[in-house]
């Protein structure tokens, strides 16, 4: 089992199979008991850091005496069950599902991440192709665009001013010369990856092939977003805890521009 605070780290995968919210009997135990009794316990330092021996042997029993009172008086765990069960018979009926879905549900989520696996390095390589295409298919409307601002460079100087002449034709003809440099270098790259591929006919942007593998990249982009979403709401979750705002549903005045 890995303890709900460290699960976030962990890919959704990894989660279905070693997350407590998923394992039967872990009940609402969360597996960072330890880490709760760190954070608390952490504050001892303040108070004993220039105590005497005794007095600080004295203020760490009684904060633990304490801590097992407080955890046993706040426990209830009698009546929680008996409300959440409640609950969750409500939502059931709604949804119109029985105790054996959730089993189902966490199985098909499970197959469905499995399904989710990189693709194999041919289709990468096809993926990285269609990018390449769509790279050189912007740098080709770069150099023409280029090229036609640079036909009309001299339209908008003064006629007789040479040194006007001479900075606008130096400005054109250097946007030319990067935008070819560029054009070229696009070419470059899918020439080689189309003889990776052992391509004899390069794929048009629209065809078949390239559909295919462009909705792939989106695919895989739209992932990738998804995860680092994760990433932050976890993130932000354990700033607002450090600042006890968790739970308040909203940002105080005083720390809403570390977040905006």
């Amino acid at each position: 089992m890995v303890g709900s605070f460290h699960g976030h780290a962990h890919n959704r995968r990894c989660q279905l199979d070693w997350h407590p919210m998923y394992i039967t009997g872990a009940g609402r135990t969360e597996g960072e008991g330890c880490e709760h009794v760190f954070s608390s316990s952490n504050e001892l330092a303040r108070t004993t850091r220039h105590a005497t021996r005794f007095h600080r042997h004295q203020a760490i029993e009684e904060h633990f005496k304490f801590w097992n009172m407080d955890k046993y008086a706040a426990l209830k765990a009698t009546e929680m069950v008996r409300v959440l069960t409640a609950e969750l018979k409500v939502l059931q009926t709604e949804l119109d599902i029985s105790d054996d879905d959730f089993g189902r549900f966490h199985e098909q989520e499970r197959q469905h991440l499995d399904g989710l696996k990189q693709p194999s390095p041919l289709d990468q390589l096809r993926i990285r192709y269609v990018s390449a295409l769509d790279e050189l298919a912007a740098k080709t409307e770069e150099w023409r665009v280029a090229r036609e601002t640079a036909n009309i460079a001299l339209s908008e100087v003064h006629i007789g001013d040479f040194e006007e002449i001479s900075l606008a034709l130096k400005r054109a003809h250097a946007r030319v010369d990067s935008a070819y440099e560029q054009l070229q270098h696009a070419e470059h790259l899918v020439a080689h990856i189309q003889n990776q591929l052992g391509l004899e006919v390069r794929w048009k942007i629209g065809g078949g092939e390239y559909n295919q593998f462009k909705e792939e990249s989106k695919i895989m982009k739209y992932r990738a977003a998804l995860n680092e979403l994760e990433r932050l709401v976890v993130m932000r979750l354990f700033e607002l805890s450090k600042l006890a705002l968790s739970g308040t549903g909203m940002i105080s005045s005083a720390f809403s521009g570390l977040y905006s």
